[in-house]
């Protein structure tokens, strides 16, 4: 009854003050309705068993523009969390790099305490077991805990040839394979199979499912990495997987927008040029995206990749018209955007790694992936300090980022609790099932 009372009272004082204040003034603004505020952070939570998700999409949406501010506004935790976080702290969220070796090595450990790295990806050079690969995710982990968000500990494990589970988990086949069996149920199996393999590690986010389209049988990065040549497939099935991962508490990360199936050059090795407009882009590759959008996507990574009849001048992944307009402006995607790795050669071949990093924030990137090289994610980091400090991006711009991504980060839960090493019994058998089932 106390709290009731008290919760009456500050109701009844707030309104007073509301009245009195549009008294003094017949001219003032009416107050702006902002969505529900986001529960507070769970960065320090541990919890033992993988939470389903909200599916709330305000949860990623930052608070209207500091600009025009509107009286008694309500200020949620977050952005009280970010207002309290330094320059570097912020910008820190938005790297997501790579490090070398199979163990913390001290450069690592340094981007982590040091540079404030917001999350790490791991490759298959960084996994030599699965002990090994335990123990560094902890460690890793563990160098996080003065920062003021959990990590991303990122992989790409979408199944197939892009694999980088060790030898001690059963193995998931491509996409293209599940693709010809056209099952959602078996799609849908995929990604909670998937998501896991990777949580039972350590691992928090999957750069998976591909919705990329195979409709270019010389493509050589895609492939049976597809679901298949066909839109309506690639939709459902894309989807299913990734309401899969997400509903055992893993980040899905859908990719590669705009679309990476009809290019005929490598994106790690040079930048692929698609000499197709909006409305045909539109009609085929932006299909699976807006039907994972309309799903409440978390996160889209944007393909390095040059559109010159869309923007001659910058690739998809630094273009203000692609992420910006199409992606955020006509599509209405309202998450996280990642970009592919600015370290591959479609970047470094063209492009100086400090200007890109300016130039995909300002396009509208939220996270920088910097998979390869220390200098590389320093570099990265020091463009965007001296970005702001120099009045080519707005602190404001920043903020939005690091909101979308610690409201990322809170609606799963994230937590730097270390993990045992498990024991696969159980899940190596229900993929062998599950892949048996898929044969039949």
């Amino acid at each position: 009854m106390k709290n009731r009372y008290y919760s009456i009272l500050t109701l009844s004082a707030f309104i007073l003050l509301l009245l009195l204040a549009t008294g003094c003034n017949s001219n003032a603004a009416t107050p702006s309705r902002t969505s529900a505020p986001a529960p507070s952070p769970a960065t320090g939570a541990a919890t033992e068993q993988p939470v389903t998700p909200s599916s709330s999409p305000a949860a990623s949406q930052p608070p209207a523009a500091e600009s025009s501010p509107a009286p008694f506004q309500a200020v949620d935790e977050l952005t009280r969390k970010i207002a309290g976080m330094t320059l570097e702290e912020k910008i820190g969220q938005m790297l997501l790099v790579g490090i070398d070796g199979t163990t913390l090595e001290p450069e690592a450990k340094r981007m982590i305490t040091e540079d404030k790295a917001g999350g790490i990806i791991l490759y298959a050079d960084n996994i030599k077991d699965l002990k090994g690969m335990v123990n560094l995710i902890n460690a890793l982990k563990k160098s996080n805990s003065a920062n003021p968000a959990p990590l991303f500990m990122s992989v790409d494990q979408e199944g197939g040839k892009v694999s980088r589970m060790p030898k001690e988990y059963a193995s998931i086949p491509s996409n293209g394979k599940v693709g010809r069996s056209n099952d959602t149920d078996a799609a849908g199996t995929m990604g909670k199979l998937l998501a896991r393999e990777v949580l039972a590690a350590g691992f928090n986010m999957n750069f998976a499912p591909v919705l990329d389209i195979n409709s270019n049988p010389d493509n050589p990065v895609i492939g049976d990495r597809s679901f298949g040549s066909s839109a309506s497939i690639v939709s459902k099935l894309g989807v299913a997987e990734m309401n899969g991962i997400a509903s055992e508490g893993v980040v899905p990360v859908v990719k590669h927008f705009p679309g990476h199936g009809d290019t005929a050059v490598d994106s790690h090795l040079d930048l692929p040029v698609v000499d197709k407009t909006a409305p045909q882009l539109a009609k085929l590759e932006w299909i699976p995206f807006q039907a994972a959008i309309k799903e409440q996507a978390d996160a889209v990574m944007v393909a390095h990749i040059l559109f010159p009849k869309i923007d001659p001048d910058s690739p998809a992944s630094l273009s203000r018209m692609i992420i910006g307009d199409q992606l955020r402006g006509d599509m209405g995607y309202q998450g996280v955007v990642i970009t592919d790795d600015l370290t591959m050669g479609a970047i470094m071949k063209h492009f100086d790694l400090g200007t890109a990093a300016i130039k995909t924030v300002n396009a509208g990137s939220d996270i920088l992936l910097i998979a390869h090289g220390y200098e590389n994610a320093q570099l990265a980091r020091k463009a965007l300090l001296q970005g702001v400090r120099g009045g080519m991006l707005d602190e404001s711009r920043i903020n939005e980022s690091v909101y979308r991504i610690l409201a990322l980060k809170q609606k799963y839960r994230l937590t730097d609790k270390p993990v045992p090493v498990p024991d696969l019994t159980e899940l190596n058998n229900e993929i062998k099932i599950w892949r048996s089932n898929l044969s039949k």
